[in-house]
């Protein structure tokens, strides 16, 4: 059970002992600086000796904090390294368990939501993120929605390059509407493949990652990947594929609809976008907040809207989205 009052009114301690020896430098990290983290992230006091830890403070915390060590030791045992993102990443998850007893596992923590690709594997890192990885898993069309930095578009990746080599689906449909930051394709240098490229590399960066670019270059030129601007998906079917539209926040209805109705037999479809950095013109209508709106609530569609919370950059980002959010003044084409 999570750690409670004596009966004098003082909270108690919790103490944990870790089997494997050899893995306690890893899960303290040098000079023992994860678990000066975690002492900083959750408000605890944390001592070890030997193979024990004790850990003191709010009893809410302490079951926070122990259910931070011991996910961090199960990755460790499963042959995993730890980092400090991983560290802040157990600590957003334990926070969010605090309901849960001690000796119960968390689902944020089931290994069943993470995602194997040939090149890594991915875990959830937030709360919002492991609901994201679930609906991903299970549900046809998926809406991701919220700040920079949350994983929408990576974990989106992740997931298709896990059903593509998995054999669930035949090909990968990675696109983006072609307008970023007030810019027009007609005002770039170069041909149309030299104008194309730029808004694309962020999809083939995340592909690049959990693949790795000799697997990618191959399938790219087989056709079993593809990457496309918007405007290509029109007048197709897409049967038998996992598809991702990145940056959905800069497509208006019309398109949003064309590029929904393009959902073909066995496929998937994400839609990822930040609601907060509409680049469309002044007064027009977000494509991807139409979307969510319209099809909130229908069968076979989920919707998981990140916070600040879920932002899982330097921790800067937060604060940085925190203060935009606050100010307001961005909010442009946001109808």
């Amino acid at each position: 059970m999570r750690p409670g009052l004596t009966s004098n009114g003082v909270a108690e301690p919790l103490f944990l002992e870790f089997d494997d020896n050899r893995l306690l430098p890893m899960l303290f990290g040098d000079f023992g600086r994860h678990l000066a983290r975690l002492e900083q992230g959750l408000g605890v006091s944390i001592s070890s000796r030997g193979n024990s830890v004790t850990i003191s403070g709010a009893p809410s915390m302490v079951a926070a904090a122990g259910k931070a060590l011991q996910a961090l030791y199960v990755r460790l045992t499963g042959g995993e390294e730890i980092d400090m993102a991983e560290v802040d990443a157990a600590i957003r998850l334990a926070r969010s368990a605090g309901q849960y007893d001690a000796d119960e596992e968390p689902p944020l923590f089931d290994a069943e939501i993470g995602i194997r690709t040939p090149k890594r594997r991915i875990s959830p890192r937030s709360p919002g993120q492991a609901h994201y990885l679930r609906a991903l898993r299970e549900t046809e069309l998926v809406f991701g929605v919220g700040p920079a930095g949350t994983g929408k578009t990576y974990l989106a990746v992740g997931m298709a390059v896990s059903f593509l080599v998995s054999g669930r689906v035949d090909r990968l449909v990675l696109s983006r509407p072609a307008i970023e930051a007030g810019e027009r394709l007609g005002f770039l240098p170069g041909d149309m493949r030299d104008k194309i490229d730029p808004y694309l590399r962020p999809l083939y960066d995340a592909l690049y990652d959990v693949m790795g670019p000799d697997q990618v270059d191959r399938r790219l030129e087989s056709g079993q990947i593809e990457v496309a601007p918007l405007a290509f998906m029109r007048g197709r079917t897409l049967s038998n594929a996992f598809v991702i539209l990145d940056e959905a926040q800069n497509t208006t209805v019309v398109q949003m609809k064309m590029f929904l109705t393009r959902l073909g037999e066995n496929a998937r479809m994400v839609v990822t976008g930040d609601l907060g950095q509409v680049d469309l013109p002044p007064g027009a209508v977000s494509g991807l907040h139409h979307a969510v709106r319209t099809l909130d609530g229908m069968a076979g569609v989920a919707t998981t809207r990140f916070g600040t919370d879920d932002v899982v950059r330097h921790e800067l980002v937060s604060r940085i989205v925190e203060a935009y959010d606050a100010d307001g003044s961005d909010r442009e084409g946001n109808a």
